[in-house]
């Protein structure tokens, strides 16, 4: 392999050993063709990186954290990829820790070997629970930065949130819903991947809190714990259906959109308004299909742009407090859908 790269920075980005990766480089026996392909991996992300690097000033790693089904994981990449090549006056390099179902402890056990390992800061999208709160305080006392991403740890030593309004976001949801099933009443299935995110929680509170206060002839059924995946959705929603005739609209807050609808087409049922989350491949196929009527947006690229700045923050000004920014909602119809990245 090319050696364009230090072993340590190859290290740092595969989440190897100095060791392992030498031995990887060097055509040494005994190396795993998982861990050479880690390592191959890791190799092209920096090239990735450099070709869009800034020919000067000062060069932060980071490493972006995240439980979260694939679909949104790929759509976050590609935005910080994207503002990694944008961003002024320095240049970020990102390593990414993704998985679509962590339990705590082994969040907590990533977190604190990212500490122990070095880094510039943690982006963070993880359960509000108070273990990954503990490790988030551990962070911080080491001077790691961390910002949290789309869902936030509110009572934790984070120094910035990094995203939309949830709260808002769920409110608008019920708007949307309300004012197309009307006087016809109905139900809504509202779809959480779990209810240990708080920003799902605050969607759905946001959500309860207007179609009560707005729409009381429309009454909500709601499934969680599917953790966004499409098997578990599905089979949650197919139970939903079974159990309740009334349901005729859906709520999307925590993903799984397909097996969703697939529950319905399945048991024959009408789906009179599906209001879903995030503009990921998915999301983007069924809007234009007009399987779903509204997609819920917000840019990820703002919030990778403001979780930067907030690291670059306490970087250059460790004392300073990080001002809140929230990126704003946008309703996404069929018609005024943005072009991917």
């Amino acid at each position: 392999m090319a050696r364009t790269f230090l072993v340590k920075d190859i290290a740092f980005q595969a989440g190897l050993s100095t060791a392992t990766v030498d031995r990887v480089l060097n055509g040494r026996p005994g190396v795993r063709q998982q861990t050479e392909m880690r390592v191959r991996a890791a190799i092209v992300e920096l090239e990735k990186q450099q070709a869009g690097a800034i020919g000067s000033g000062r060069t932060l790693a980071i490493d972006i954290v995240m439980e979260t089904p694939q679909r949104f994981s790929d759509a976050v990449c590609a935005a910080f990829e994207a503002e990694m090549a944008a961003f002024l006056p320095g240049v970020f390099r990102c390593r990414f820790h993704f998985a679509e179902v962590m339990k705590p402890a082994e969040l907590v056990q990533l977190l604190d070997r990212i500490r122990l390992r070095g880094t510039h800061g943690i982006v963070l999208k993880a359960p509000d629970v108070a273990e990954v709160a503990a490790a988030v305080a551990r962070a911080d006392a080491a001077g790691i930065p961390v910002v949290t991403l789309v869902t936030d740890l509110p009572n934790s030593s984070r120094i910035a949130y990094a995203g939309a309004d949830n709260r808002a976001a769920g409110e608008t949801a019920a708007y949307l819903i309300g004012e197309v099933l009307g006087n016809h009443g109905g139900k809504v299935l509202v779809t959480l991947s779990s209810g240990r995110f708080r920003g799902e929680e605050e969607r759905e509170i946001g959500f309860r809190r207007v179609i009560r206060a707005h729409y009381a002839g429309v009454g909500i059924t709601e499934i969680s714990e599917g953790h966004g995946t499409d098997a578990a959705t599905g089979t949650l929603a197919a139970v939903a259906l079974a159990a309740d005739p009334d349901i005729n609209a859906v709520y999307s807050i925590g993903g799984g959109n397909r097996a969703v609808l697939a529950a319905f087409d399945a048991a024959h049922r009408p789906v009179r308004v599906f209001v879903a989350h995030d503009l990921d491949a998915d999301n983007r196929a069924l809007l234009s299909a007009r399987r779903i009527g509204f997609v819920l947006h917000h840019d990820l690229r703002t919030d990778a742009r403001s979780a930067f700045r907030a690291i670059m923050g306490r970087a250059t000004s460790p004392g300073r407090a990080v001002p809140a920014s929230l990126s704003s909602v946008e309703i996404v119809t069929p018609y005024n859908m943005p072009a991917g990245d």
